[in-house]
């Protein structure tokens, strides 16, 4: 009996093996891999790939990619997204049939993100489930709407005389060290409780610059509301290079669900030299400067994604600060003009005004919002006069200093004109309310600052702000309204201004002269 047991039990697994070699399905998955056969600064050229295309995904390891760029006859230039000295020739490299791609989501709020979607900032990783390829084609036109609504920075001189828009592009365009990516900032700031999601990617800065900045935006609460995107000056050139795509999908993610989004370059400048620098290791014809050619149409592609969306798609916008460097205050360089042709104005800083302390250093000369008015609210034009003084001023200060014997009226015009510049002054992390701006340039237009000292503007303005209850709730609300000021509650914003500034008008003789 023993034997046949075991007989029985042996015929019935011959049985079941053979019945699931018959039935049983091999899966199989083909993979195409390659080889590396040269390593350089930021690039590798591939052979074996045939069937790999443009800017597909390909991998060299679990943590190392590159995406397929330049595609020859006899091998692939990649754009290494990692550290090199990771890879020799002969190591393997095979596809992945997609394209380079970023998680998006409400999650990425907060965070601190490189631009492969990996977190830097310490908190875990990214949990969202979302992904978006980075190179999207831009809105088509019959999909966008006019910007006819304003994005407030909260700093006096932008939102009086160069106001954004939601959905513009304004270059912000200066030297070295004179505020550029502080107005940004600020900006960023001043969107606190306005349920607008903030973009800040940082191209090619310093560790302890991007620290900084990430460490003024946690002080004030902005991390509430925003998306940090780092590719540091010590990354690859591949990671620059993608890191403003990367961060302009995760804002469109939010602007496709129709809320207001506003998105910081600092600075295409490094992200012009990044491509640079792998198109001449891809053996890529330079121009200009040693640019590529198509220098150009890399920017306008991935400005172009700002807009402001119909309503039929929500309405949602996506406003752009791009920030770039100049040398030697030249703006008409090759960068900076290509960027100015392809945005929508510019916000010009200006160094000499810097050196004198006049900050933010903005040169309203040099400085335009093509959009203009459109994008401002209504009660901005009871100020229109502000620009124009500011201009008249300037010509008569530089004519002033060849020395000339000057009128009494001149006398007036340069002596109002120093109160408009002290008046445009503004300390950095400290944005205006609408309400505050257009109290004080009502009183500066208006001529209730002339009789103070120009040592104690500052304290006049510091007063106002201080007695900012003194003003009726129902003339402050309506300054948010679709109707300029009324002549009655310009004039009764004036009348309190001016008892609030009575003790402050008692003129010292040494206080005449600015220093």
């Amino acid at each position: 009996m023993p034997s046949k047991t075991l007989k029985d039990t042996i015929e019935s697994t011959f049985e079941h093996l053979e019945k699931g070699n018959t039935e049983y399905v091999f899966e199989f998955a083909p993979k195409e891999i390659g080889y590396v056969t040269s390593v350089a600064t930021g690039i590798v050229k591939v052979s074996g790939l045939e069937g790999a295309g443009f800017e597909e995904l390909l991998k060299f390891s679990e943590d190392l990619y590159g995406i397929a760029y330049n595609l020859d006859e006899a091998e692939i230039g990649v754009i290494l997204l990692g550290d090199d000295t990771l890879l020799n020739a002969g190591d393997e490299v095979e596809r992945t049939g997609r394209v380079m791609d970023i998680p998006v989501g409400n999650h990425l709020i907060g965070r601190v993100i490189n631009p492969m979607g990996i977190a830097i900032d310490g908190k875990g990783a990214v949990s969202t489930t979302k992904r978006l390829p980075i190179e999207r084609p831009s809105p088509a036109i019959m999909d966008r709407s006019a910007v006819d609504s304003p994005l407030q920075t909260g700093i006096k001189v932008l939102d009086a005389l160069i106001p954004i828009g939601r959905g513009q592009r304004e270059l912000i365009v200066g030297d070295r060290q004179t505020g550029k990516t502080q107005i940004a900032i600020d900006t960023i700031l001043n969107q606190k409780g306005k349920d607008v999601v903030c973009v800040y990617c940082a191209i090619g800065q310093r560790a302890a610059a991007v620290a900084k900045v990430i460490a003024n935006l946690e002080q004030k609460g902005a991390m509430d509301y925003t998306v940090v995107m780092v590719a540091e000056g010590n990354n690859a050139a591949g990671l620059k290079y993608i890191a403003p795509y990367a961060a302009t999908s995760i804002a469109e993610y939010f602007m496709e669900q129709g809320r207001n989004v506003l998105i910081v370059y600092d600075d295409l400048t490094h992200h012009a030299r990044a491509y640079r620098e792998l198109s001449l290791l891809l053996r890529r014809p330079p121009g200009r400067e040693a640019f590529p050619g198509d220098i150009f149409y890399i920017h306008s592609r991935l400005l172009e994604r700002s807009t402001h969306l119909s309503d039929e798609l929500k309405g949602g916008s996506l406003t752009a600060l791009p920030i770039i460097e100049t040398e030697a205050q030249n703006i008409s360089a090759y960068i900076p003009t290509n960027l100015i042709s392809i945005t929508d104005g510019q916000i010009y800083l200006s160094p000499k005004l810097f050196e004198a302390g006049n900050l933010p250093a903005v040169d309203v000369g040099k400085s335009v919002s093509r959009v203009g008015s459109n994008a401002q609210l209504p009660v901005y034009k009871s100020i229109v006069n502000l620009k124009l003084q500011y201009a008249q001023f300037e010509e008569l200060e530089n004519f002033s200093r060849f020395g000339t014997r000057l009128d009494e009226n001149t006398k007036k015009v340069i002596d109002h004109g120093q109160r408009i510049r002290i008046c445009l002054k503004q300390n950095e992390l400290n944005p205006f309310t609408v309400s505050e701006q257009i109290v004080i340039l009502l009183a500066l237009i208006n001529g209730l600052f002339d009789d103070i000292p120009l040592s104690k503007i500052a304290n006049a303005e510091a007063a106002i702000l201080k007695d900012m209850e003194k003003f009726p709730a129902a003339i402050l609300k309506s300054i948010f309204g679709d109707k300029p000021l009324s002549d009655g509650d310009r004039d009764q914003i004036l009348k309190i201004a001016k008892e609030i500034l009575i003790p402050l008008k008692e003129k010292q003789p040494d206080d005449q002269t600015p220093k």
